[in-house]
């Protein structure tokens, strides 16, 4: 079998899988935000913490349990890594330096992910576990709860309530992240991957590093974070063995993003608006996916081979393998790697900085995915609106001028963050020292590493070393910034729309169910990225195809 062929197989099998879980995940998820029951130990949680489960929160108060939440886990995660000397499990490994604590923490509680540092060698277990792995579960359990207050904001009129934080949180831990993230690990290790609690084990005079891999991993691709346990992610074979082990983990990291559709268009009462949305996401997938792929097999430039360039590869993987998953990672708000992908061809490695830059709906991160996408499908109402001239509606809320103006500050913050971060480090003559390439592939690197920060996707072109003071403290301004900024945003979108009363469909009310919505939303997005990227992504990547 050769390999194109064991590709679209791979693919083939992947959207049957994703397809067997999409009702019956996305049914589930919209039962879990929409029940008046709550289970037995969230009802003690909530008497713990003195939270009435019962009480629903204007869109300010939801908005300062994030934050909250949010910075007391910072400070504690970075407070971990700082006391790492005097924790159990810790194997001799010394406190972790401040600014790389600093960019760590925010890194891992905003879903980010990005690693400066050898995992395997500067944190142990302990910081592992209670640290870096709680926050990969609670900071997807957050984007959760972000997509359930939007979604409340379309089916609620009349109501400044929009949900209670403390109440999606707890329930996307404990009856989503938790349960699945369970039965992930253990599929993993049926597949090979490694568990273990010793700091390594001694072949042949030298020491193979070991670590709590399986449970690690899982909740890693199915909360869309990506931080790897070892430094080579999941191109190290103790976290992806083999092609089985491959294609798992591209599903884990699609099947919630791709649920969430489903989800949508159950709590409105309407599954083809789901449907709509997800046939947006799936068309961008599929064709990103299709250029990376050609690209790859079609490399120019001294790196390309007549059979494709396998540079940067796991040969158990091959191109097929490395690009499906570098898609994936970059599509979602993953940032995991099996490949490198600063090793990519122009096109390929476009393609996966071009994932990012289109705001990783396709299908985006666990919540904020399904979030991106009605942010866009309601800046494409509001255009479809101006052409028409009536006032734009989307499921039955008119779209005024502060919705539009809330949807306009999120998708205007993040491509704020990327070119001014990424401006200022090219202008600054100590960039060139942290490049190991120049010219075109050089300014890819930079301007991969802010989008990936302020995408919180995590991934790196790794050509770049951002040990620095300078790329610690900017990366990690990026990583707040594009996180809870747009946070923010949402839920003041979220709190205007369901204070609207809802209004009834008339003939000139444009049908949102159809294919027609479709097209536009997936032209909206198109568009607003060709428009605010089109410059830097000529000075890099397409520089370095077209050379």
């Amino acid at each position: 079998m050769n390999d194109t062929l064991a590709g679209l197989l791979q693919v083939a099998l992947l959207l049957v899988l994703l397809a067997a879980c999409y009702a019956p995940l996305g049914d589930y998820m919209a039962r879990v935000f929409t029940s008046e029951k709550d289970w037995r130990i969230e009802a003690a949680l909530y008497r713990f913490v003195r939270v009435d489960a019962r009480s629903g929160q204007r869109w300010p108060t939801y908005a300062l349990g994030v934050l909250g939440f949010s910075f007391v886990s910072i400070v504690l995660l970075y407070l971990l890594q700082r006391l790492q000397p005097v924790l159990p499990m810790s194997f001799g490994r010394g406190a972790v330096e401040p600014s790389m604590a600093f960019n760590t923490a925010i890194s891992f509680v905003t879903n980010t992910n990005w690693q400066s540092y050898v995992p395997e060698q500067v944190v142990g277990n302990t910081v592992q576990m209670a640290g870096l792995t709680v926050q990969n579960v609670l900071s997807a359990a957050v984007g959760l709860a972000i997509a359930a207050a939007l979604i409340r904001g379309f089916v609620r009129a009349g109501t400044d309530r929009i949900g209670n934080f403390w109440v999606d949180l707890t329930r996307a831990t404990l009856r989503i992240m938790l349960p699945l993230s369970l039965v992930a690990a253990v599929g993993l290790l049926a597949m090979g991957v490694t568990m273990s609690l010793r700091s390594g084990v001694d072949i042949g005079g030298s020491t193979v590093p070991l670590a709590p891999t399986a449970s690690q991993e899982a909740v890693k691709m199915l909360g869309t974070n990506g931080g790897g346990i070892f430094n080579a992610n999941s191109a190290h074979p103790f976290e992806n063995p083999n092609a089985l082990s491959n294609l798992f983990e591209n599903f884990l990291m699609l099947v919630i993003p791709v649920s969430m559709t489903r989800t949508f268009g159950t709590m409105v009462g309407n599954r083809r608006q789901g449907t709509v949305l997800l046939s947006v996401m799936g068309a961008l997938w599929g064709a990103l996916l299709a250029v990376a792929w050609f690209a790859e097999t079609h490399p120019n430039g001294a790196a390309g081979i007549a059979a494709g360039s396998l540079e940067g590869k796991e040969t158990r993987f091959g191109i097929p393998g490395s690009i499906l998953f570098g898609v994936s990672t970059t599509g979602t708000s993953t940032g995991a790697v099996n490949s490198l992908h600063d090793s990519y061809s122009g096109g390929a490695g476009g393609v996966t900085l071009l994932n990012i830059l289109l705001g990783e709906v396709a299908p985006g991160g666990v919540g904020v995915g399904l979030v991106g996408i009605l942010v866009i499908a309601i800046i494409a109402m509001f255009l479809a609106g101006l052409m028409v001239g009536r006032t734009p509606e989307y499921l039955g809320k008119k779209l005024g001028q502060r919705e539009v103006t809330f949807a306009a500050v999120y998708i205007l913050v993040m491509p704020a963050i990327v070119l001014l971060g990424a401006g200022l480090a090219i202008a600054l003559p100590g960039t060139l020292d942290a490049l190991n390439n120049d010219g075109a592939h050089g300014f890819s690197e930079v301007l991969y590493a802010f989008a990936s920060a302020a995408n919180n996707n995590g991934s790196a072109f790794a050509g770049i070393t951002v040990t620095s003071d300078f790329f610690q403290s900017t990366l990690g301004l990026a990583m707040v910034f594009g996180r809870f900024v747009l946070i923010l945003a949402v839920l003041a979108l979220a709190g205007s729309l369901a204070r609207q009363k809802r209004v009834e469909a008339t003939a000139g009310t444009l049908a949102t169910d159809k294919p027609l919505f479709g097209v536009l939303v997936g032209g909206t997005l198109i568009l607003v990225a060709a428009l605010t990227f089109f410059p830097a992504l000529a000075l890099g990547p397409l520089a370095e195809a077209l050379s």
